[in-house]
């Protein structure tokens, strides 16, 4: 006589119909939508004043996608918690004092740092090297987060490492710098780190147009030797530069044509990050640079693939000290 078969209680998923035949898998349900939608409003409203402002509501309003009605109620509960001040003479909103706060808190709590360490660890594992995350600290760049592929891979620096701004990846920060700190910075005796390290003070004010022109930048030994980088500007709402993007590798692993091959995918992180911080800009658009023409001079990119850096919503012009 057959035994009844023991349950545990839990039922079992049936593979099998009772005539033989498979029976369609169960759906997989869908993951719940937890958002607010006035939540959402707000911050895009917010982005929106980060943006365009100081501004009237109507403008407001078109950037944000939203009625006015909508704004103005958004606005004005902002108002009454410091974070939206109105001028009324003029009808203009602006940003409230309070952020300020928040903004210090984000700072100090390593918000940029662990924002951006999904996108360096997916650069690291496609390029197989080490990344780097950096920004200005007054006259200095500091090292905010790094991601090391393999830990038999040399390192170049380490979190909290200071350096001066004139060399490496650095160099980006400085060219999207405040025109005063350009200027400060240029007229130091800069130190020189290695044979390759550039101190000439009319060099870099010139590299620093090149490099907000180009959108990126190359360099090979200026403060490691053996080591060669490939840097690219990390962006936020308001379009301004607020990090530099970097892959460094020793030199025997980055001869040419692999650091311009890395470019790509360095630009394509930055350019993701960035959208991730709120900055509206497009995909960097690789294109052909004209040939060389017999006994035309020529340059590092004379004849070679040319990439184009993603547009921003506010990238800042050339300062006067290069007019």
């Amino acid at each position: 006589m057959a035994q009844p078969s023991r349950s545990n209680g839990k039922s079992r998923p049936r593979t099998r119909s009772t005539n033989g035949t498979h029976e369609p898998p169960a759906a997989v349900p869908a993951a719940r939508d937890y958002s607010i939608a006035a939540v959402g409003r707000a911050l895009d409203l917010l982005e929106a004043l980060s943006r365009i402002g100081p501004a009237p509501l109507a403008a407001l309003a078109d950037e944000a996608r939203c009625t006015r009605t909508a704004g103005f109620r958004l606005l004005r509960t902002l108002e009454a918690r410091g974070f939206a001040i109105q001028d009324e003479a003029r009808g203009m909103w602006r940003l409230g004092a309070r952020w300020g706060v928040l903004g210090r808190a984000a700072a100090e709590q390593g918000a940029l740092a662990a924002t951006a360490m999904p996108f360096l660890s997916a650069l690291g594992k496609t390029s197989g090297e080490n990344v780097y995350l950096r920004i200005r600290d007054g006259l200095e760049s500091e090292t905010i987060a790094i991601y090391q592929t393999d830990p038999g891979l040399r390192v170049y620096s380490e979190v909290g490492k200071r350096q001066p701004l004139h060399a490496g990846s650095s160099r980006l920060l400085l060219a999207h710098a405040p025109e005063a700190v350009q200027t400060q910075v240029l007229a130091q005796r800069l130190p020189r780190f290695t044979p390759a390290t550039r101190t000439d003070s009319a060099w870099i004010a010139a590299d620093l147009q090149r490099i907000r022109t180009r959108g990126y930048l190359l360099t090979t030994d200026e403060v490691v030797a053996g080591a060669a980088t490939v840097a690219a500007p990390i962006r936020d709402a308001s379009g301004q530069v607020v990090a530099v993007l970097s892959i460094s590798a020793p030199t025997m692993r980055m001869r040419p044509p692999r650091p311009r091959a890395l470019l790509p995918i360095v630009l394509d992180a930055a350019v993701k990050l960035s959208r991730t911080l709120g900055a509206v800009v497009s995909d960097p658009v690789i294109r052909t640079a004209e040939p060389v023409k017999k006994g035309q001079a020529t340059s590092s990119m004379a004849g070679r693939e040319a990439i184009a850096p993603a547009p921003v919503l506010a990238a800042p012009g050339p300062h006067s000290i290069f007019r």
